[in-house]
């Protein structure tokens, strides 16, 4: 089967099991229901590996389905793109997101809405499958807005408390904010362009060489910065992914670890030619500072957060911090690289902690943990690949990606090396407290905690082994040495050639035993911190105290630098407000005295024509007879 024929297969998988479950899902089992989303998920993963490996020698495959606008000037066309870009992304929603599957199938077994649940999974990664396979931004902007409103249904999927609709209601929000920042770019293509298709737009700037300005560039790039930040949850609109904690453990595994929040990695990476025009290192600088300044202010905020799975959200936006700095320095396929990697452990971190709030009867604050390594062992040594892993210890995945991007720092600028490197620092230390506070010391839960504690139904722990087996291996996909470091760029031949396969842009690479000195530097620096965190939280069994105790950075820390409190004066405050005034003076005062008004006026002048209707002959004749006279009469006057 060709590869054009495989496309709309691949993406039709996940739509056939939302529709299978959708409409008759109630009327099945459980076990029959899982069973048919992970099904399609797994196919979905066949076919898309398939794919990918032929067209990963640069044999790009576009496929039409149809038109669905079209002027003498203009079309818009659905269609779909198998590049080695949107199959490598891909196989990370399809692979990742069936183990997101096969968990979700013990860990939600005993919830009501099961069969709903997993309705939305499914149209979750169909919706990212149109974003990351459709040919041209208008299909990118489809899936976009899907994923938007499916992550809005997950993040309230427990909508009987008030709290989740709201996390719900601030994604859906302040992702609006960014996707108007996208949408006003795609206006500029077009207008500049008269066109939305990569091929096309990709022609246009690299071999047709069309003249643009330097203030075009950076309105259509920092436009599409914009819509990444709002998905990619960047300094100023990061404050929804934390509070999208509030949906299922998968939920939250599928939206931080390869799905959602990468999709703004997505969208620079597939315009990276555009960012490498004149005009558009200002927003290059821009996006390095802000992804800085995230990593950074996130990871800070992860040191003294006791919920297990808020400590996880805040290192998803850190890490998206460094991916943006990664983009800002033009450090293509070292973004990609931490992409990957970073979907397997961060993908495994929040699968795991699923794994212990279902051991600890839905309870998430750490505090109340302890002693879990002997009660939950396969959850406990996953758990502690993945914080080995996201912490840049020697050897295992997030070592090779984290340290490439910093290689890349280096070179850029010692004193992003250094804030860099800070980040990291800060990252190893929560994750380690994280995990030594979870696993090690005595078990702090109550007595029917302790009694309930078990390991979760192969279901769960199976995902976790494998994507703990991705964790530790995933490093080799670009390892300096190894063959695979060689083929690796067949995730960035799109960005590093054009269309009609000459050299058009940079390529950003480092220097391979510079990376490899700071490899050595930062897994010092791992394993020290481990070393450290072990003794403080492991071996003398401190313990994170009270939040009402805390002091000085560490209040700082836990209320997340009061980030919520300010945008509720700055934003929230100011619109109930205005919406309160407006509901009580615009529609009190205005339109529901307006409306009324108008009523009583048409009611009145109703009963000043009904006296006019008497019912009697002689009343209609006299009428009839004004008329004629004033009919005679004007056309005496007028017409003679």
């Amino acid at each position: 089967m060709s590869v054009a024929q495989l496309l709309p297969i691949i993406i039709a998988l996940p739509l056939l099991g939302a529709f299978i479950n959708g409409t008759i899902g109630k009327k099945l089992s459980k076990m029959v229901v899982g069973a048919i989303a992970t099904t399609v998920m797994a196919a979905a993963f066949g076919l898309a590996l398939t794919a990918f490996f032929s067209v990963q020698h640069g044999n790009a495959v576009t496929v039409k389905l149809f038109t669905m606008l079209k002027t003498d000037s203009f079309s818009l066309n659905a269609g779909l793109l198998a590049d080695n870009l949107s199959m490598w992304m891909t196989l990370i929603v399809t692979g990742v997101g069936t183990l997101i599957h096969l968990f979700s199938m013990g860990y939600m077994k005993h919830d009501a809405g099961y069969y709903k649940f997993f309705v939305y999974l499914n149209l979750f990664i169909f919706a990212m499958l149109i974003l990351v396979l459709g040919s041209n931004y208008f299909m990118l902007f489809f899936g976009w807005e899907g994923v938007g409103i499916c992550s809005y249904l997950l993040i309230g999927f427990w909508y009987q408390d008030f709290k989740n609709t709201l996390a719900a209601r601030k994604a859906f929000i302040m992702n609006r904010i960014g996707d108007l920042g996208l949408l006003i770019g795609l206006f500029l293509i077009l207008a500049k362009f008269g066109t939305l298709e990569y091929g096309e737009l990709a022609n246009a700037v690299l071999v047709d060489k069309i003249s643009i300005s330097e203030w075009m560039i950076f309105g259509i790039t920092i436009c599409l910065f914009i819509g990444a930040t709002g998905k990619s949850a960047q300094i100023p609109l990061f404050t929804w992914l934390p509070d999208a904690m509030a949906g299922p453990t998968p939920v939250s595994a599928l939206i931080h670890a390869a799905t959602m929040v990468t999709a703004g990695i997505f969208l620079t990476v597939r315009s990276n030619y555009l960012f490498e025009l004149p005009g558009a290192d200002i927003t290059q600088d821009i996006m390095l500072y802000i992804g800085l300044a995230t990593s950074i202010v996130a990871a800070f905020i992860a040191m003294r957060q006791n919920d297990i799975k808020k400590v996880l959200a805040y290192s998803t936006v850190s890490q998206l911090g460094m991916l943006f700095v990664a983009l800002g320095m033009g450090a293509y396929t070292a973004a990609m690289f931490h992409v990957t990697t970073h979907a397997f452990f961060k993908a495994l971190l929040f699968l795991g902690s699923g794994s212990v709030i279902h051991a600890m009867s839905d309870e998430q604050d750490i505090r109340k943990m302890g002693g879990l390594r002997k009660k939950i062992p396969v959850t406990h040594f996953t758990f502690l690949i993945g914080t080995l892993a996201i912490s840049g210890f020697p050897l295992l995945s997030g070592f090779y990606s984290k340290d490439e991007i910093i290689a890349h720092a280096f070179t850029h600028g010692t004193w992003l090396y250094g804030a860099l490197m800070f980040s990291a620092a800060l990252t190893a230390i929560y994750m380690f407290r994280l995990y030594f506070v979870t696993f090690f010391g005595t078990f702090r839960g109550t007595h029917e905690q302790e009694h309930h504690v078990h390991e979760g139904p192969a279901s769960m722990t199976l995902p976790l082994i494998v994507l703990a087996i991705l964790s530790v291996f995933g490093g080799l996909l670009n390892l300096p040495g190894i063959w695979l470091h060689g083929q690796a760029h067949w995730m960035t031949q799109l960005f590093e050639r054009n269309v009609a396969g000459m050299n058009a842009l940079p390529k950003h690479e480092g220097d391979s035993n510079l990376a490899l000195m700071l490899m050595i530097v930062a897994g010092a620096m791992a394993i020290l911190i481990m070393i450290v965190t072990y003794v403080v939280y492991g071996k003398k069994g401190s313990l994170p105290v009270a939040d009402e105790q805390l002091k000085g950075w560490e209040k700082l820390s836990a209320k997340k630098l009061y980030f919520d409190e300010i945008y509720d004066v700055l934003f929230v405050r100011p619109v109930a407000w205005m919406s309160d005034k407006g509901s009580r003076y615009f529609e009190g005062a205005f339109l529901h005295r307006g409306v009324v008004g108008l009523g009583q006026a048409i009611g009145k002048t109703g009963d000043l024509v009904r006296k006019w209707q008497t019912g009697r002959t002689d009343s209609y004749i006299l009428w009839m007879v004004f008329g004629i006279v004033g009919l005679v009469v004007y056309y005496l006057i007028y017409k003679n």
